[in-house]
């Protein structure tokens, strides 16, 4: 995934978070390109929704501050919460099929927890004053996957 193409600026495709935000845009936009015309405006808002993720992940990351990240890491929970509500009323409206339902509910549940623990991580440092920007990917990826970075 990504590209060849690399510096300090595009270090978010390396965060497992914002990797896992494009396989659940892949697998929405997957199941929801093909529902039919009169559809067609909400499958385009569930794939608006995940489509945030993504990118509020890199802007934040981008951003440079540890406030400004903090606050589009929010931005990014706000929408995969978004996304998640549009997955379960689609699927009580049998617009989803229960496997369908599950893949998804299953990646944005990993994916919301891995963003929760990484907002939690970097509030501590930003709090105790112990944010170093050169360890952004590493922090981020042991935090997501619930190592220490010493690990």
């Amino acid at each position: 995934m990504g590209t060849k193409r690399k510096n300090r600026n595009r270090g978010y495709q390396r965060l497992r978070v914002w990797q896992d935000a494009i396989i659940l845009y892949k697998e929405t936009c997957r199941l929801f390109r093909t529902w039919p015309f009169e559809m067609k405006r909400i499958a385009g808002q569930a794939m608006a929704s995940v489509d945030s993720v993504h990118r509020n992940i890199a802007e934040g990351y981008c951003r440079r501050s540890i406030r400004e990240y903090i606050h589009y890491l929010y931005i990014a929970v706000g929408s995969l919460g978004e996304s998640v509500s549009g997955y379960h009323a689609y699927s009580t409206a049998d617009q989803l099929a229960e496997e369908d339902f599950e893949l998804l509910d299953q990646l944005a549940f990993k994916l919301e927890n891995g963003l929760l623990r990484l907002i939690e991580s970097l509030e501590q440092k930003r709090d105790s004053g112990t944010w170093t920007d050169s360890l952004i990917v590493q922090e981020s990826n042991a935090v997501y996957l619930g190592k220490s970075i010493n690990e």
